[in-house]
């Protein structure tokens, strides 16, 4: 439809515009707003219990009188919160000061025209109290006859039971606190009795027992007990509903904060309840039928609770007021040395701080995950994950909220002492005042701003997922209940029928036909569906599946428990303990806000009570949320502004609570008036701090160019040099250190270099410095040369201090120093001069701190001290240091060792056989110490051991090194690996496609590949680089390179250059020798091991004799083994050595002797550990070696030969025909 619009119109609507307001890039303060949005209401409050009438009677029953009881527990609360917020009306009322008053008829008529409605609500409450009364005394006789006692009751009904108990302590504290409502009830029966309104007999008799109910304290108390008593047995139904919450309690089966303090609440009252000259509940102790030493823990964790908003109870005096209390029954509670937990909110900071960043991580890795896979369908795994999820953040802010509830409440129970410091309270010491203003330390209302900033923060994050959150909680739930109902409890219905168990067989057909979705037993097909069961439906099967849990089944002594097989019972354990919370889930929106809820801190209607009227509202200064905010903006702790706007977010709850849950227009009113002032002084404090702050960061600009006598001075370049000699100071004097020690001060130097990169990178935020790595590079003397002062030292210490001075050993994988040293210890330069603290840690309490952790590294080498060596050497320093150690190795090969071999080979006798075993271990070991008298007793054997001891050190120090660097790599592999697209293995069920599965998990990671992002978004030169990267690092590790096997193929080639060690009897060929060679020849290295291993297997003539171990360690083993490999003859070694021979007789034989003051069991057990070890090393080594071609190494051509006679083993000799012939297999 076309319209005109005139000129003057169209300016008019163009300059409303400018009214229009804009959102601009500012952030929010604002609290999270509810939009309108459809929510599902599954709380039904019973009204389709209709729809179960095929359920078994009972429960259907036991649903209709619970419909009616949360009726009458609704009503309750409305009449709590009317009690709460009532404020004093006669007050305002002018009063009749004389009889002779002109106008008193007419206040007298405006006083009960105002107070009547006030009146009517008094009225209600005291009618509904003994209403409510009748109704739970009903309750509980119908519970305890004696033929109900033996039947289940539900754990959701005593629960019930539980609540209406809290309601009467709430009612009842309630109207003893509120002197007001006797106030005005007295001012309107005053003017009631003058104006003669209240005429009728009825009237005036319930006018008087409103009056009596007022002034009475303690009334509803009275009430409920006097009737409980006339009850036969109530005290049992009562110590159930004390059970079910001490269960609940312990177990944490809560979700909101108002119910962990309502289950303390009903033990304590329900034991007052109790307690009478009839029965005891100390008796009941003894009886089993409670415990008190489980309460007794209850009442000390939590010692004080919220009653109602800020009126709190301590739960522990409703044991004390009992006629039958006994001290000694609670000894906890009566310890006064212990503190409570609850008034210490600053030990709970650390777990909070854990517990936010642990599930933070989590809730951003699967908001990240989400945004890979918008368009992908969610799992079941994920739906449930995202459920599991949901209800651990709704528990931690559960807790939270909790610890600062508790917390207040517990400062308002123990206000700080004006006697202690009364100058620095004003006027009176108001109450208040001293509950809140002055009771709290500077570190608690930082912890409380922190733990309030993580409860709103956690709390916006999760609302803002609050549509992903309700779909994987209704998917959850509908699958677990269905999974549960049409398959679990089929299985169940096919057991308890073989084994002709109807009544238990009834109640899995109820639970099977009332909630599932498809009636056919034999097909069971679960369409996934996103919607969660109705209040009633989880209620009628949370109680049959209870009932079948129970002890008490109402069937005689037989209870369904029994009928049940023990792992279907397990898994209806677990259904029944899972489906406990969905009622708060399938309602998250709500659960979400009351477990946040702080409203609580700014209510103070209890204390304004106290007043009398003298305050009508208490000054800003005394109000929770501004006095955290100021706190925050008084201090001087720079971090914690940025927390400043969360404790305002107090405001928003006391708001939300005024309007939804009071329904008070006067309290918003309240609270926005207080609003306005504290956000007048937030800005005012907020903009003058600011201004402070810009004004002192422009002076300093101004201040960096200072000009003195004339001259401008450039401070930033000259604290730039300055810092810059002062890093170079703090790098000598680290180097120096490390140069003045041995080899462990790697981990000292590592720390002093980590400290002072920390703070050259905290400093280059503010100046302008040199890179870190310049400076170490310049103080180290490397700018110019790959041999540094580090370098050189960790070579200079490995060469002249680790090699012959420190022995390894295999268990600990760690070197200590010999206690007997071979050689002089080294020579180092101590530092002499005096170490200013700031040049080390800083402070003399962090260089202690640091020198005792660095003391822990000073006893040893060990794999911490290589991993600090690999990264402080890098790639160029650790060739450098091998390279050397090389030449150091073909030193001991070319000439100590090489000289001390042939020695020992002319001291070897020509031949020594393996004699048969019928001469026994005894006369074998006896034949060997003949055969090898010269080697036993060569006079330069130690230095031997030594020589060999450098040389296993020397190829242990390759292997650590080797080691070390395989994890720095396969660490910077697994860190690039999500860039690069490699995604591990999945696992796969059977018949699931694993290719398919991949494709997915590549299809999902796909954004991440760093490749496809540069070539995409780069020139084609840096999509070249990448590439070649890339596949620099996939090829890493996957060529098979190693460090440890390049240096002994090093190795090898020494050996082999030299005729010493490769013109022995296996070499036949080369050296003319005969083919047929006999085995007991001497001549090869293997048979000299052999004979230097006999040597340090004999045991210590005294007890105070070092061993070889303690001497060498083990790196003796390794020289001797790796050489043994490297030539090959690790075979004959293991087949024809001397220990291992006399070892395995021994071990047939059994024999103890001794022989020539060596014992023989103490011999063998030597040689069996010196067996093992040299397996161990021979296994490491062929590990490396195994990637060897068949062309390096020759290959053993043995050719057996036909056995002798047995008239000719006497005087013949075993021989056997071998040639090495590169290239050739084994054959026999």
């Amino acid at each position: 439809m076309n319209t005109r619009v005139s000129m003057s119109d169209a300016l008019s609507n163009v300059e409303v515009l400018y009214e229009l307001p804009l959102i601009d890039s500012q952030p929010s303060v604002e609290g999270a707003n509810n939009g309108i949005v459809y929510e599902a209401n599954f709380d039904t409050n019973f009204e389709d219990k209709t729809a179960y009438i095929t359920g078994i009677s009972k429960y259907i029953e036991e649903a209709v009188l619970h419909s009616n009881l949360s009726l009458l527990l609704e009503q309750g609360y409305q009449h709590a919160m009317t009690l709460y917020t009532w404020r004093c009306c006669s007050r305002a009322i002018p009063t009749v000061k004389s009889p002779e008053q002109p106008n008193r008829i007419e206040i007298y008529e405006k006083t009960v025209e105002a107070l009547q409605p006030e009146v009517a609500k008094l009225m209600a409450i005291m009618h509904f109290s003994m209403t409510a009364i009748d109704t739970f005394c009903n309750q509980v006789r119908r519970l305890c006859h004696h033929e109900k006692r033996k039947e289940f009751v539900s754990e959701a009904y005593l629960l019930t039971l539980g609540e209406f108990i809290n309601m009467f302590a709430v009612l009842d504290e309630l109207k003893n606190m509120k002197s007001s409502v006797k106030n005005d009830y007295s001012a309107y029966r005053r003017a009631a009795q003058f104006l003669r309104v209240i005429s009728d007999s009825t009237a005036l008799t319930e006018s008087q027992n409103l009056s009596m109910f007022l002034a009475t304290n303690d009334k509803i108390r009275t009430m409920l007990k006097t009737s409980l008593a006339q009850i036969e047995g109530y005290e049992e139904l009562l110590a159930d509903v004390v059970n079910t919450s001490v269960h609940m309690f312990e177990n944490k089966l809560y979700l909101l904060p108002s119910e962990k303090h309502m289950l303390v609440k009903v033990i304590g009252f329900s034991l007052f309840l109790i307690d009478s000259t009839a029965c005891n509940i100390n008796k009941l102790d003894a009886k089993k039928k409670i415990s008190v030493s489980r309460i007794d823990k209850i009442f000390k964790t939590v010692e004080v609770v919220p009653l109602y908003g800020d009126m709190q109870i301590a739960p522990f005096n409703y044991i004390k007021k009992s006629p039958n209390f006994d001290p000694s029954k609670w000894p906890i509670c009566n310890d006064a040395s212990t503190s409570s937990l609850q008034g210490n909110l600053l030990m709970q900071l650390p777990e909070i701080r854990e517990e936010h960043e642990r599930f933070i991580a989590d809730l951003a890795r699967y908001t990240n995950e989400g945004a890979i896979q918008k368009v992908m369908k969610r799992t079941d795994q994920e739906m449930k994950y995202l459920y599991n999820m949901g209800l651990t953040g709704l528990q931690l802010l559960s807790k939270w909220t909790n610890s600062i509830l508790e917390l207040y409440c517990w400062k308002l129970l123990h206000p700080a002492d004006y006697r202690k410091g009364a100058s620095k309270y004003e006027d009176d010491g108001e109450e208040y005042e001293r509950a809140t203003r002055y009771n709290y330390s500077s570190q608690e209302k930082f912890a409380m701003v922190e733990i309030l900033s993580l409860i709103k923060g956690l709390q916006l994050q999760m609302n803002r997922l609050n549509e992903t959150f309700y779909e994987a909680i209704c998917s959850t739930t509908y699958i677990d209940l269905q999974t549960f109902v049409q398959m679990h409890i089929r299985d169940m219905i096919k057991k308890v029928t073989q084994k002709k168990r109807d009544l238990t067989k009834r109640h899995y057909l109820e639970n099977h036909g009332s909630k599932k979705d498809h009636p056919e037993l034999n097909h069971v097909r679960l369409n996934k569906r996103c919607v969660g069961p109705s209040s009633t439906q989880l209620y009628m099967v949370r109680t049959m599946i209870e009932s079948l849990l129970t002890d008490k089944s109402g069937y005689g002594k037989r209870t369904l428990r029994k009928d049940i097989d023990y792992n279907h019972l397990s898994l209806i354990d677990q259904f029944h303990k899972q489906s406990f919370f969905w009622d708060y889930l399938l309602n998250f929106d709500a659960t979400l806000k009351q477990c946040g809820d702080l409203s609580q801190l700014w209510y103070r209607e209890f204390y304004l009570e106290l007043t009398m009227g003298r305050k009508i509202q208490f000054p800003i200064e005394m109000s929770m949320p501004w006095i955290l905010a100021d706190h925050i903006l008084e201090s001087i702790k720079q971090p914690m502004i940025e927390y400043v706007f969360y404790p305002m977010d107090l405001y928003n709850d006391a708001a939300m609570h005024a309007l939804l849950v009071f329904r008070k227009q006067f309290l918003y009113d309240e609270i926005e008036a207080e609003v306005n002032l504290c956000f007048d002084q937030l800005v005012f404090k907020l903009s003058d701090k600011i201004f402070t702050h810009f004004k002192s960061l422009a002076a300093w600009q101004v201040f960096y160019f200072y000009k003195l006598l004339g001259r401008s001075i450039d401070l930033t370049f000259l604290l730039t040099q300055r810092l810059t000699l002062s890093f170079k100071k703090s790098l000598e004097t680290a180097i120096q250190r490390f140069e003045s020690v041995n080899i462990t001060g790697v981990m000292e130097l590592q720390c002093l270099l980590e400290v002072n990169r920390l703070t050259h990178e905290l400093l280059s935020s503010f100046l302008t410095l040199d890179s870190f790595e310049s400076i170490v590079s310049e103080v180290n003397h490397s700018v110019s040369s790959a041999l540094g002062r580090i370098t050189l030292h960790i070579f200079w210490e490995l060469t002249y201090d680790f090699l012959p001075h420190y022995c390894y050993n295999g268990s600990t994988n760690r070197f200590v120093k010999t206690q007997q040293p071979h050689v002089n210890e080294t020579r180092r330069e101590k530092m002499t001069r005096e170490i200013p603290d700031v040049q080390l840690y800083g402070t003399r309490e962090l260089n202690q701190a640091y020198d005792i952790v660095n003391n822990l590294y000073r006893g040893f080498v060990g794999v911490q001290h290589f991993r600090t060596m690999t990264r402080l050497l890098g790639y160029q320093g650790i060739a450098v240091v091998i390279q050397e150690m090389l030449k150091v190795v073909k030193n001991l090969l070319d000439k100590t060792i090489r000289e001390f071999v042939e020695k020992l080979r002319a001291c070897m006798p020509k031949q020594c056989k393996l004699p048969r075993s019928d001469y026994g271990s005894p006369a074998i070991l006896q034949y060997y110490l003949h055969q090898l008298h010269e080697i036993i007793h060569y006079p330069a054997l130690q230095d031997v051991f030594h020589c060999f001891r450098e040389l296993g050190n020397a190829i242990l120090f390759f292997l650590m090194i080797e080691q070390s660097l395989s994890q720095e790599e396969i660490k910077d592999l697994l860190q690039a690996a999500p860039f690069q697209n490699l995604i591990p293995r999945p696992y796969a069920k059977e018949g699931e496609a694993l290719e398919a599965k991949i494709r997915r998990l590549e299809a999902k990671y796909a954004a991440m590949s760093l490749v496809n992002i540069i070539k995409k978004l780069g020139t084609e030169k840096q999509g070249k680089l990448v590439e070649e990267s890339d596949l620099l690092t996939r090829e890493r590790l996957c060529i098979g390179l190693t460090t440890f096997e390049v240096m002994l193929d090093r190795i090898r080639g020494f050996l082999l250059e030299d005729p010493v060690w490769s013109n022995n009897s296996s070499s036949a060929v080369s050296s003319n020798i005969s083919p047929l060679s006999n085995i007991d020849d001497t001549h090869d290295f293997h048979r000299i091991w052999s004979a230097l291993q006999f040597v340090y297997c004999l045991p210590t003539r005294h007890e105070n004799d070092m061993s070889v171990e303690q001497l060498y360690g083990e790196g003796l083993n390794f020289a001797g083994c790796t050489i043994i490999r490297l030539l090959s003859e690790h075979r004959k070694f293991e087949t024809y050595d001397f220990t291992y021979h006399l070892f395995k007789i021994n071990r047939s034989d059994q024999k103890e002797d001794e022989v020539k003051n060596v014992s023989l069991p103490t011999f063998t057990e030597r040689i069996r550990k010196f067996q093992i070890l040299n397996q161990q090393i021979f296994a490491c080594l062929n590990k490396y070696l195994c990637h060897t071609t068949t062309d390096e190494i020759p290959v053993e051509r043995v050719k057996c030969l036909t056995p002798m006679t047995l008239q000719t083993i006497q005087s013949s000799i075993p021989i056997y025909q071998h040639n090495r012939l590169p290239g050739t297999t084994s054959e026999c």
